[in-house]
């Protein structure tokens, strides 16, 4: 999978619940320029989707994913198949730097530009430079609490803001 960093994006589902958030920074080389951006979004009634990565790339590929949703007619695994393989063969596209997190209530996929559509067995996916501490900080929430998907989410995210150094504690979270 590409390699991206600078931000941590994680999402969670539990029991016909879907959570994704991110973080807010934003950083250039080693400067913080942006503490409050928004790397998530929902699209439609039932879709989330959020990036890791460069911010046009990331913005580029949510254009680009609502699209095939819309081809698709919603059908979030052919929207994610079909959007990673124009990402891996289109010139202008695979140039693209970012990973891109979709889900609804029963699919949670990682989409890469090197054509990768991983669906995790566990229903918990963290991208990003912060995204292993988000994945281990979530899946021990979900083992030993019943907290609801968007508390895990948002609990995750500020463990995950304690140790990386390219994540912040400004948290957006979106729920389905």
């Amino acid at each position: 999978m590409a390699r991206t960093s600078h931000t941590t994006v994680l999402a969670v589902l539990r029991d016909g619940r879907a959570a994704l958030g991110s973080d807010g920074q934003v950083t250039l080389g080693q400067t913080v320029l942006k503490h409050g951006a928004s790397k998530v979004r929902r699209i439609g009634d039932d879709v989330l989707a959020g990036f890791a990565g460069s911010a046009a790339d990331g913005l580029t590929l949510f254009e680009r994913f609502e699209a095939k949703l819309s081809e698709h007619r919603g059908n979030l695994p052919r929207a994610a198949v079909a959007l990673a393989k124009d990402w891996r063969t289109d010139r202008t596209l695979r140039r693209l730097e970012a990973v891109l997190v979709v889900c609804n209530r029963e699919h949670l996929l990682i989409l890469s530009g090197s054509g990768d559509v991983v669906e995790p067995d566990d229903g918990v996916a963290g991208v990003g430079s912060g995204g292993p501490y988000a994945l281990a900080a979530a899946r021990a929430l979900l083992r030993h609490t019943d907290l609801p998907v968007d508390a895990v989410v948002r609990e995750a995210l500020r463990i995950a803001a304690e140790i990386c150094v390219y994540t912040n504690d400004r948290i957006v979270v979106e729920t389905l």
